[in-house]
């Protein structure tokens, strides 16, 4: 894909988005009453939505508590390349209730979309006052409250991880960072990423060309594409909270997830690392597969690494 095509093919994305034309997820096994059948442990989660208090206007979340008092807590935002996803999403419910059902209390997050002339740091800063809300909020112990997200929410939430590194809130005990873009350029990618990515078809690459249409989008023409808070991979690492960076096999992603690891162990950062074997970007969404299953342990290994008891 050129970059002529990645631009007009995302600005079509854009444009129908903000017509209501885009289609509705054609599925019919992802919604929690289906989820909840196929695996019944998610029946124990109760789910409750609620609106946050942001500066730039109230934003919609979803809070999802286990049985029993929190063994810690989890802010989680979605993917979408920035303009797309919802709450309903298996990036976003089906995450939240497995985790949920393991004991620990989520707070799913619908931050503004860039989309309507809406540009960083607005979804960044409804992140954050989600962030802060939800400390204060769920009576989770300090050393047991962790920050995470997929793709475009991955994003977000290591910008977020800067902001509260830089002290606009309470560092969260870990960031939990699936397949994240945190680099506007992609950076040169190990060998055995690099072949992995080329099997892919074109409609599932994300070349370069459409790396910068999603950045440019995001930040529109008065942000600086250095700014660490906006791509944390431009950021200074050292004090930030250990991470995870669960990246896909098959995915140029991988190239930005795998270098952020790499910056941040070169500043003394914590990080546990990992591809999930034989899967593609968004795998998460597709939680009837193998490799979303392994990744969601992996994610609720993690976390039980910091787990504790209500504050």
């Amino acid at each position: 894909m050129n970059t002529a095509d990645a631009t007009s093919s995302f600005a079509d994305v854009i444009r129908s988005l903000e017509e209501g034309t885009f289609g509705p997820d054609p599925r019919t096994d992802v919604d929690t009453a289906s989820l909840v059948e196929c695996y019944p442990e998610l029946g124990t989660v109760s789910l409750r939505d609620v609106r946050i208090p942001a500066r730039h206007g109230d934003i919609a979340a979803r809070l999802y508590l286990p049985e029993g008092p929190p063994r810690g807590g989890l802010v989680w935002a979605h993917g979408g390349s920035f303009i797309g996803g919802n709450l309903d999403m298996p990036e976003a419910n089906w995450v939240s209730l497995a985790v949920a059902a393991r004991g620990f209390a989520v707070v799913s997050v619908e931050y503004t979309k860039a989309l309507f002339g809406v540009h960083f740091p607005v979804p960044s800063l409804d992140l954050l006052d989600a962030w802060n809300w939800a400390v204060g909020e769920l009576g989770v112990s300090a050393d047991a409250m962790h920050l995470g997200g997929a793709s475009a929410g991955g994003n977000l939430a290591a910008g977020v991880g800067v902001r509260l590194r830089d002290g606009q809130g309470q560092l969260p005990a870990s960031l939990v960072l699936v397949y994240p873009q945190v680099h506007t350029v992609l950076p040169e990618p190990s060998a055995a990423a690099r072949v992995a990515a080329e099997t892919l078809s074109p409609s599932q690459r994300f070349p370069q060309s459409m790396v910068t249409a999603i950045a440019t989008n995001y930040l529109g023409s008065e942000q600086d594409p250095d700014d660490p808070y906006a791509y944390a991979g431009h950021a200074d690492l050292r004090g930030m909270p250990p991470m995870l960076i669960l990246n896909s096999e098959s995915d140029e992603h991988r190239y930005s997830g795998e270098e952020f690891a790499r910056q941040a162990m070169d500043a003394g950062v914590p990080i546990g690392v990992i591809f999930e074997p034989g899967s593609t970007h968004g795998h998460l969404d597709r939680p009837h597969t193998a490799e979303a299953q392994r990744s969601i342990a992996r994610i609720i290994h993690w976390l039980d690494g910091f787990s504790t008891d209500v504050a």
